[in-house]
């Protein structure tokens, strides 16, 4: 069966600069994710932090600018 969200993620705020932390879970531990905005697929660097521990996956988004929201 595939990964279903258990919980999914929740608009979040915060201030240009920044840096905002999105959060779902899965019903499956350790299930690939894949961090997308629109059509692109984002990848860790500078910018973007991927965290994954059992079905809680995280995205961390750095030096947050408008073109984020």
């Amino acid at each position: 069966l595939p990964a279903l969200f258990k919980q999914e993620l929740q608009n979040t705020e915060a201030e240009e600069g920044g840096t905002a932390t999105l959060r779902c879970e899965l019903t499956k531990p350790n299930a690939p994710v894949e961090w997308r905005k629109g059509d692109a697929t984002l990848y860790p660097g500078l910018k973007y932090e991927m965290k994954q521990q059992g079905s809680t996956a995280e995205l961390v988004i750095y030096d947050l600018e408008l073109d984020d929201s």
